[in-house]
């Protein structure tokens, strides 16, 4: 039963990673019209699906080496807690409208507990798998971005500036069809990992293989909660940081789907889709001025990256001290 329950709760999570994180997909289609806000959440929500089925190396890198869970109760428990952690952080950043990354919650909530429980904490899985790639993947987002779109500027700089508008409106359709696959990619298989170490620690299985249940279940809440819609956060990416036009759009977005394939195909590592998709605006929007860009908000979105982590861990902490007191 209890296993039961951390499968539950971990859809539960992942059911918040997607109404949470489904601005990633289409603030920038839906600001710049080339989409309307419901058919860029079905579209969203089809393609999340999509993704969760791409592939499960993201999955074994959350589910193994980031701690070592014990077998048993306290497992089970310490599962349950990182997910408290991370579903914890995922609603207050959803309230306040701060695209904060539910990657980094998962991941602090997994450090937390683990530390709290007294277990291991694979410090170089998280230095090489989650500390670097979240510093690099803004940093080439930004770059990416800014420069494919300076790219954008010379090819067109002679046509018909309302043809291109109208071009890259259809174009974003397919870059925002790209970036939500690459959210599934991502995302889902977080949830994957976290079912997978609870099915071992309760004894269900030995390896940390995705049996297809895990992927059809964590594929369909994410798509589920992409579908129920992320409003706060899709206004804070789409329109306060910078005003968008379709090219720029397509631009931050075809970026930020590339980052997104690579880190999961190449180096199996969970980066956060929310820090991609954030880095490559900035990048995009900065082609028109650097005073274009509002920073005052993005340095909102900064502290909440820097905050997450141990924010989440925190709550993990204090949510194993107290499941540790009921049922250990």
């Amino acid at each position: 039963m209890a296993t039961i329950a951390i499968v539950v709760i971990a859809l539960a999570f992942d059911y918040t990673n997607g109404f949470h994180d489904a601005a990633n997909a289409i603030a920038t289609s839906v600001s710049t019209r080339a989409l309307t806000p419901r058919a860029a959440l079905a579209m969203a929500a089809v393609m999340n699906l999509a993704g969760a089925f791409a592939g499960e190396q993201v999955a074994k890198t959350v589910g193994k080496g980031i701690i070592a869970a014990p077998q048993g109760d306290q497992g089970l428990v310490i599962v349950a807690a990182a997910l408290f952690g991370a579903i914890a952080w995922n609603l207050i950043t959803w309230r306040l409208g701060l695209p904060s990354s539910s990657t980094h919650a998962l991941i602090g909530g997994l450090v937390g507990a683990a530390l709290a429980g007294a277990q291991t904490v694979y410090w170089s899985g998280v230095v090489d798998k989650v500390v670097i790639p979240m510093i690099v993947s803004p940093i080439i987002g930004f770059t990416v971005a800014y420069l494919l779109m300076v790219a954008i500027l010379w090819a067109f700089r002679r046509r018909n500036p309302h043809k291109v508008t109208r071009g890259f409106r259809v174009a974003q359709t397919v870059s925002a069809a790209g970036m939500a696959f690459g959210h599934g990619l991502q995302d889902a298989q977080k949830t994957m990992g976290l079912i997978v170490m609870a099915l071992v620690v309760g004894g269900y299985q030995t390896d940390y293989d995705v049996p297809i249940w895990v992927t059809v279940a964590a594929a369909c809440a994410i798509s589920a909660g992409t579908y129920a819609g992320g409003w706060r956060i899709m206004r804070t990416l789409g329109r306060r940081i910078i005003e968008l036009d379709p090219p720029r759009g397509f631009a931050a977005e075809a970026t930020a789907a590339g980052v997104l394939y690579t880190t999961a195909f190449v180096y199996q590592a969970p980066v956060s889709t929310t820090h991609t998709i954030t880095s490559s605006i900035l990048g995009a929007g900065a082609t028109k001025r650097l005073s274009a860009v509002r920073w005052g908000v993005a340095g909102n979105i900064v502290s909440a990256w820097v905050l997450t982590i141990p924010a989440a861990a925190l709550v993990s902490a204090a949510s194993y001290g107290i499941l540790a007191l009921i049922f250990l």
